[in-house]
């Protein structure tokens, strides 16, 4: 399957990414905000992840539709903020994992296997493509 991703055009990539940061803002920023009891992340914790997430998906979309060319600048850019945004999710989870429940657990540990499978997918299209 990661093979298929790698060979999609890379406006493709980003609008899998812009899409990606969207559901994972829903998901923070509405779904856990209003569930905080049953995950167990704090709301402000919550909404900067959200923010970040939205900002994220700003700039992909943005590069979906409104570059022409040289776009792995922009692809190392997001492939780098996500990296960021991954290990501080895994350092917040880890500053709190005694506030959070095993659904708050399951869900971070989830999305921070996503974001690895993303990465890993961003890296092997700029690798991959022709110069």
């Amino acid at each position: 399957m990661i093979n298929r991703l790698v060979s999609l055009p890379w406006r493709t990539i980003f609008l899998v990414d812009a899409l990606g940061a969207m559901l994972t803002a829903f998901m923070l920023g509405v779904v856990l905000y209003h569930f905080e009891e049953k995950f167990g992340m704090p709301r402000p914790v919550l909404v900067s992840l959200a923010c970040v997430a939205l900002l994220f998906a700003a700039y992909s979309f943005s590069c979906r539709f409104f570059l022409k060319k040289n776009w792995k600048p922009f692809l190392r850019t997001i492939i780098i903020a996500n990296l960021l945004y991954t290990f501080i999710t895994l350092a917040i989870v880890y500053w709190k994992i005694e506030e959070l429940k095993p659904l708050g657990a399951f869900y971070f540990l989830a999305e921070i296997i996503v974001m690895f499978i993303l990465i890993r997918i961003e890296v092997r299209v700029l690798t991959s493509a022709r110069s």
